[in-house]
């Protein structure tokens, strides 16, 4: 178990240790936490940006019209813009 847990110190996640040892997800994660390591947030996953979002939240678009016309979340919208470094604009007020 301590190669878990220098692994993980390392960088590694829960998930690339579960898939290289033959252990489950809890059992690695209670073994992390009975040694002692603070476990880090888990990472959310973002599909691919699809072509054009950006380009169309920069040339006025809104967050909600982007996510009706790509079939996502607002939510999901928003974390795609942010992840790909955009500056969001402020709410407008009606």
């Amino acid at each position: 178990m301590l190669e878990l847990v220098a692994d993980y110190v390392a960088g590694e996640t829960i998930e690339s240790l579960v898939a290289r040892h033959p252990y489950s997800y809890r059992k690695i994660r209670t073994a992390l936490i009975d040694a002692g390591v603070t476990l880090r947030p888990q990472r959310i996953q973002l599909p691919p940006t699809p072509p054009g979002l950006v380009n169309a939240y920069l040339d006025g678009r809104t967050i909600r019209q982007l996510a009706a016309t790509y079939g996502m979340s607002y939510g999901q919208t928003r974390n795609i813009l942010l992840a790909e470094g955009v500056e969001l604009r402020r709410r407008r007020r009606s």
